[in-house]
This record gives structure tokens, C-alpha cells and sequence, in this order.
């Protein structure tokens, strides 16, 4: 860890994974034995060449292996040993292991109506501003890990959109199709000392995200999903 400075900058670049293997549209959510796909790995390694030149001290990654594997080969560019924080994982789902496409999922059946009462906690998985809390602490420890440079941590959609929104002072319920974090995108977070003074955003592997699973894409029928990203 770094010697703090109040006058640090330092950066922390919070990572979606890439794509996963997922053929059967499984919202797989904190589910083991879901791995990239070969294009997740494409994408793992754009991102990896993205950052090469790019001050990286330390890396870090939900203990999910899509998110493992994404950072592992930043971890290798900047000759870092890869750490593991149980706080970035995905958000835990009452729908994990079903089904949920576009009318041929989940959502048709009654069982299930009694866990869409409140989108606004919501009603169905981990609490939003349970999110913020376990997510704020991870970026925290990634600031003080990488004090006055730069750290990357991988993650899963909904938790980072989540902490964004959070820091960004927006409302945690939103529609999902409005997320603007795209597989294997970075948010990324400027620290001046221990206080976020700006967010930034960016795709450095958008051309390998097939055109439905781009942030603010109508879904497609039967098309490959991304579900528990």
C-alpha cells in the first residue's frame, strides 16, 4: 500500500467482464462453472492491450471465474499477482438459474410475480444500497492499494452501474436497458486523496460486442444473452 497523500491521484478503473458461454440464456448470476467465451477472451485481451502503457499497481477481480479470467491477462501485462475481493461480485438474484428472455422466460410464470413487487429495493435480489456499500468498499481498498496510480477491478454489470449511480448522485432503480456498461467497458474513478472528483467511461473492445448487448440495444428474441453480467 502507498503512503497517503491527500493530494494523490489516483485511479481506479472498475471492469466488466467479457462475454460468457452461456448458449441456453441462463441468468447465471452468482453461479460457478460460467466461463468466457472465446470472444470474451478477445475482449479480455483488447482491454489488456488498452491498458499495457497505462500505470496499473494493482488488479483485482470478483472470485466469479468470467471475471478472473477477463483480468488475468491485465494482471500478466503489468506483472501483478491477481487478487481476489469477494465485494465485486455479482448481485445475488432470485432469478439465478432460470430463464429470462424476451416473453419465453421467467417473467411468464405466476410463481414468480410475488418477487416483482418493488423494483425500487428491488424485490427480487440484493438490495441496492447493499451494493453501494459492499462496492464502495472495494473501490476504497483498490485506491489505497494503488495510492497515487492506477488500479483495475473486474466485476459484473449491475454492481457497477449501481456504485456509478451512487457516486453520481442518480436514483438506484433504473431500467436495465439504460445501463451504459457495455462487456469488458471500464468505469473508471478519479480519486484527489480519498474523495472521487470525476467518473469517466469508456469501450476499448466495442467493435467485438455483438450490436444487441451494446449498452441501450433492444433485445432480440433468441439471440445470445448476456444475462448475470
Amino acid at each position: 500500500m502507498s503512503e497517503k497523500n491527500p493530494d494523490d491521484i489516483t485511479v481506479v478503473h472498475l471492469m466488466r467482464h467479457g462475454e460468457v458461454h452461456n448458449p441456453e440464456g441462463v441468468l447465471y448470476g452468482r453461479r460457478a462453472g460460467y466461463h468466457l467465451s472465446e470472444l470474451g477472451r478477445q475482449m479480455a485481451d483488447r482491454v489488456a492491450e488498452h491498458l499495457e502503457k497505462r500505470d496499473i499497481t494493482y488488479a483485482v477481480a470478483s472470485p466469479l471465474e468470467r471475471a478472473q479470467e477477463t483480468a488475468t491477462p491485465i494482471a500478466k501485462a503489468h506483472g501483478l499477482d491477481l487478487a481476489t475481493d469477494e465485494r465485486l461480485i455479482e448481485a445475488a438474484n432470485v432469478f439465478e438459474g432460470k430463464t429470462f428472455g424476451v416473453g419465453d422466460g421467467a417473467l411468464r410464470k405466476p410463481d414468480n410475480w410475488k418477487h416483482l413487487t418493488n423494483p425500487f429495493r428491488p424485490s427480487w435480489g440484493e438490495p441496492y444500497i447493499e451494493q453501494v456499500v459492499r462496492m464502495m468498499g472495494a473501490l476504497d481498498a483498490a485506491r489505497d492499494a494503488a495510492r497515487g496510480h492506477e488500479a483495475v477491478c473486474v466485476s459484473h454489470q449491475l454492481p457497477i452501474w449501481i456504485v456509478r449511480s451512487f457516486v453520481e448522485r442518480r436514483r438506484l432503480w433504473h431500467d436495465p436497458r439504460k445501463r451504459q456498461c457495455t462487456l469488458a467497458s471500464l468505469t473508471s474513478f478519479t480519486y484527489r486523496g480519498d474523495k472521487i472528483v470525476s467518473v469517466g467511461y469508456s469501450e476499448p473492445a466495442r467493435d467485438l460486442v455483438p450490436a444487441h448487448l451494446r449498452a441501450g440495444a433492444k433485445p432480440v428474441k433468441g439471440a445470445s444473452k448476456g444475462f448475470g453480467a
